[in-house]
């Protein structure tokens, strides 16, 4: 089978690199003293190559079960399982994979790159492979590949981790916003992993029980975000940030928490999901340069 360019980089998934770019970046930007162009175009595009290395094995690993389910059919691999070179398409996993870590060989440290390397082995191997099909466990542990980004992002600048609380904190508030943002995928689309025999939270335990999960997980990591103040590693300006986009992600939970059968509200928690987690990294980007903008 061949594909053209735009199903390459349908396989990359480029949507989900760009969010592990920015996490990676600004977490970069909170913890250096000042940074380049240059460094800062290798950190993201080093972290998008990551994430599309094991976005190839996913989109491979899963084309049996994404041709049955309607939202995935379109996909390039599940279109047509008998014409298909596995080789080619796991060797483009690995050059990927080899680039990112490449990149920040070159322009940062092996601790870095180190980071990468689990993050991008915990998605494409740990949670697709292993646990997917599994255990409802599967997003839990998987992925905390999301969390790797932040901590690629900071070693970058300083590979003594354990010195700052910040990227722990930031590290953390990603390991819990993963399950929330998709659980509430899942209930929107339980039948669909109920079809195809993958054991998403809701398909075992049913849409209620995950919405107060959602909820209980959500208000966690809301209280987690909030700790930076605390910790007195930034500001009034992100402090309101993650205030406001925390309690709109939280009315969303509540939403759904009242009617978790409502496959549109799910969705919305998704979608909302993905504008408190923007919106968190960019209160932080905006406070650690308020006075560097002249305000």
């Amino acid at each position: 089978m061949s594909l053209t360019w735009t199903q390459y980089i349908e396989l990359c998934k480029p949507k989900i690199g760009l969010m592990i770019a920015l996490t990676a970046v600004v977490s970069h930007m909170a913890v250096a003293e000042q940074y380049r162009a240059s460094a800062i175009l290798a950190l993201a595009l080093a972290m998008m190559c990551g994430s599309a290395g094991s976005a190839v094995v996913n989109h491979f690993w899963d084309r049996d079960i994404d041709r049955r389910m309607p939202r995935t059919a379109h996909r390039p691999l599940a279109a047509d399982l008998s014409n298909q070179n596995p080789a080619r398409i796991l060797w483009l996993a690995l050059l990927l994979t080899g680039i990112g870590i490449s990149l920040l060989l070159w322009f940062f440290n092996p601790v870095a790159a180190l980071h990468l390397a689990l993050g991008t082995f915990l998605y494409g191997v740990v949670y697709t492979i292993w646990l997917k099909r599994r255990t409802w466990l599967n997003i839990v542990i998987g992925g905390s590949a999301g969390s790797f980004a932040v901590l690629a992002g900071t070693t970058s600048v300083h590979p003594e981790l354990h010195s700052h609380t910040l990227p722990i904190l930031m590290a953390l508030v990603l390991f819990l916003w993963t399950p929330s943002h998709f659980w509430s995928l899942a209930i929107y689309l339980k039948e669909e992993y109920r079809k195809v025999g993958v054991p998403m939270l809701p398909v075992v335990i049913g849409e209620a029980k995950t919405a107060r999960i959602i909820f209980a997980n959500t208000l966690l990591m809301v209280g987690i975000s909030l700790l930076p103040w605390f910790f007195h590693e930034l500001g009034l300006i992100y402090t309101v940030g993650a205030m406001l986009f925390g309690l709109d992600f939280l009315r969303l939970n509540h939403a759904l928490l009242k009617d978790p059968n409502n496959r549109p509200l799910a969705w919305k928690n998704f979608m909302g999901s993905m504008r408190y987690l923007g919106g968190l990294f960019v209160s932080i980007l905006i406070d650690k340069n308020w006075a560097g903008w002249g305000f």
